[in-house]
């Protein structure tokens, strides 16, 4: 099997080869390419077996590529951002994977490409850059339902700061220091969550731009927040979000 990685983050590329290798020692990484130019050149004369694909490139968004040349090869995406439609992908027999990517996850993916039959589907890459478009602030949730003691509140999402999870358990912090327990997992939450405002920056904590006082570059390439309020824990990006979070930030 011959796959082509389209990936920006040095060592992100670098961790996927070293992934599927672990899949499979016999599949070939047969390039990694960081810009969308020259994947776009890349694939007008090559045909991979399948193609690992990050979203957002340093040049672009990674869905022009398939704008300029046909591709019938299957495609999974890779992302830092949980907000985008999945059920886009879905309805175009596309795979998606969220960074940092579980080696589990991966190996659940490559089973799905080799039972399928994508090589002979041309994709409506048109239909998926619609449906991941920024969404009117509706298709966001405007506030979140929750219990102190017996009586039931509700919290605007723009009150909250960040948000985090402790166990099982995931909680909403607002500006005003105010703590509360909602029945959701990080992912879905994150989900629920416009992206404009909201980032996740590691497996713990979601941000609102907003909740953040003060940056720092840190160890390994990393970013220390200072959250307001202030958190029980250090806040840092995951190395693996940095990138995507800085382009978040210049947006």
């Amino acid at each position: 099997m011959d796959v082509l990685i389209i990936e920006d983050e040095h060592l992100a590329a670098q961790k996927l080869t070293r992934q599927l290798k672990k899949i499979d020692p016999a599949i070939e990484v047969a390039e990694v390419i960081d810009d969308v130019e020259s994947a776009v050149d890349w694939l007008r004369v090559n045909s991979p077996d399948l193609i690992l694909c990050d979203i957002h490139l340093g040049d672009g968004n990674s869905f022009s590529i398939f704008q300029e040349v046909e591709v019938k090869t299957p495609i999974i995406f890779t992302t830092a951002y949980d907000q985008y439609a999945v059920k886009a992908f879905k309805l175009n027999s596309i795979d998606y994977l969220l960074k940092p990517i579980a080696q589990d996850e991966l190996n659940d993916a490559i089973d799905k490409f080799k039972d399928s039959q994508l090589s002979n589907q041309l994709l409506d890459f048109d239909a998926i850059v619609d449906a991941i478009k920024p969404n009117e602030s509706s298709s966001y949730q405007k506030r979140f339902m929750v219990y102190v003691g017996d009586h039931i509140r509700t919290v605007n999402t723009g009150d909250i700061a960040y948000a985090y999870a402790e166990g099982k358990y995931v909680f909403i912090v607002t500006h005003e220091n105010k703590e509360y327990n909602v029945d959701y997992t990080l992912d879905r939450l994150t989900s629920c969550l416009n992206p404009e405002h909201f980032f996740r920056v590691n497996r713990q904590f979601v941000v609102s731009l907003d909740g953040i006082s003060d940056m720092y570059a840190w160890s390994k390439s990393r970013v220390k927040l200072v959250m307001n309020p202030k958190p029980t824990s250090d806040v840092v990006v995951s190395r693996e979000r940095t990138s995507d979070f800085k382009k978040w930030l210049n947006q």
